[in-house]
């Protein structure tokens, strides 16, 4: 594409952690629009790890406007294995269906791996970032099928939320979108397959940095969905978990 061309295209903010979900979704950006992405680092145990995914990811796509955020209220809050030392990061059951061992006190369906209102804080920020871009809409890797039954990623919090940007922001016309949010994890593989999207860069681990443990609830998920889609996972375990 020519100089004018990229100059052209609508720009957009994607928020990529650096996962397989996000990976995808900055596929999805790159080739859709000019895009800018934007990393946050909120003390969760493989911070470091993710943020080297995003700039590899970034590298490989050529997303060159880069922001990374270090958000420190997440982890002084607390209340999540992912940001919380004290909590272990659980094992997903062997039926991986019922969430026993992974359910926060008092839930009976949300994991203790659940970060409270996450989202909420990386949209904030990338609805500012935005808003000084001029970008119109901003891409999130949000999953509802599939996924770990975490609340911030239901189609009906994107509803509200382009409805707070829509009524909060000078111009009133940024818009978020979910373009997987209603795929399942084998899906969105096949997906990334076919953008190129880098998965060998990515990281989606809950608990190690060296080699994905292969147990926790993000690996499983990920193992299954390249099982399903007939693919091989490209990044190194320490073992792999029950299909």
């Amino acid at each position: 594409m020519s100089k004018d061309g990229q100059n052209a295209r609508k720009k957009a903010v994607v928020l990529l952690s650096g996962g397989m979900d996000s990976c995808v979704c900055a596929a999805i950006a790159a080739r859709d629009y000019d895009a800018s992405a934007m990393h946050v680092m909120y003390g969760q145990r493989t911070e470091e790890r993710e943020r080297r995914a995003f700039e590899g990811i970034c590298d490989r796509l050529h997303i060159r406007r880069r922001m990374v955020l270090k958000i420190d209220a997440l982890r002084q809050i607390g209340g999540s294995a992912l940001t919380d030392p004290s909590i272990a990061v659980p094992h997903a059951g062997q039926d991986f269906g019922g969430r026993a061992s992974a359910q926060q006190p008092g839930t009976s369906a949300i994991p203790i791996t659940y970060v409270p209102f996450r989202n909420a804080h990386f949209l904030s920020a990338a609805v500012s970032w935005a808003e000084v871009l001029g970008a119109e809409r901003i891409l999130i890797g949000a999953v509802e099928q599939d996924s770990s039954g975490y609340p911030d990623c239901r189609p009906a919090y994107y509803q509200a939320f382009n409805e707070v940007i829509r009524t909060g922001t000078a111009e009133g016309n940024i818009c978020i979108e979910t373009p997987l949010i209603h795929l399942k994890k084998s899906q969105i593989v096949t997906r990334g397959l076919e953008l190129g999207a880098p998965f060998d860069l990515t990281w989606s681990c809950y608990s190690r940095e060296d080699e994905a443990c292969g147990a926790c609830e993000s690996c499983v998920l990920r193992l299954r969905a390249f099982a399903a889609a007939g693919a091989r996972d490209p990044i190194p375990y320490v073992a792999k978990a029950p299909r």
